[in-house]
């Protein structure tokens, strides 16, 4: 079985709901006014998931993204606040606290796999299995494992070669 496994360090971030600006200008063909809108991907979401391609990249070391199934293992590691006692940043080092805060352990997954598409598979609808945990530790990361799993996909790529 073959296995992508990478760290994305620092902080781990959700994926941003999308953000839309709206401006009144006139229609290029009838001159008329009217109402604009522009929808985009939040700035901290884009660097985000850049930084996922970046090191998804350098774990697939110049490989051709994946075309079949596709399980995610997540273990992200949230920052212990610095304002705890120390008594209570030992407990959350422990395990013994858990991290009941944002961002939600489903937003960085959205992040993680969109930050993986077109560089460890061609597309995140690949993901047919998944498993995340969410803990505090002394460093922030996101330790990924994409395993290629064994089974043929539904349709429109053939199975990856071992």
């Amino acid at each position: 079985m073959m296995q992508i496994v990478f760290t994305v360090p620092g902080v781990p971030q959700g994926k941003g709901r999308a953000k839309s600006s709206s401006r009144i200008g006139r229609d290029a063909k009838t001159g008329a006014a009217r109402v604009f809108t522009r929808h985009y991907t939040p700035e901290a979401t884009v660097a985000y998931e850049s930084l996922v391609k970046l090191v998804a990249a350098q774990a697939m070391a110049g490989r051709e993204a994946y075309t079949g199934p596709i399980r995610m293992d997540l273990d992200i590691v949230m920052p212990i606040p610095q304002s705890w006692s120390g008594v209570r940043q030992r407990r959350a080092a422990a395990g013994e606290i858990a991290p009941t805060v944002k961002p939600d352990g489903d937003n960085v997954e959205k992040a993680i796999k969109d930050g993986c598409n077109g560089v460890a598979y061609r597309d995140d609808a690949q993901v047919v299995q998944a498993s995340k945990s969410k803990v505090y530790g002394l460093v922030p990361r996101v330790d990924v494992v994409l395993t290629v799993l064994d089974m043929e996909p539904a349709q429109g790529v053939k199975k990856n070669a071992p």
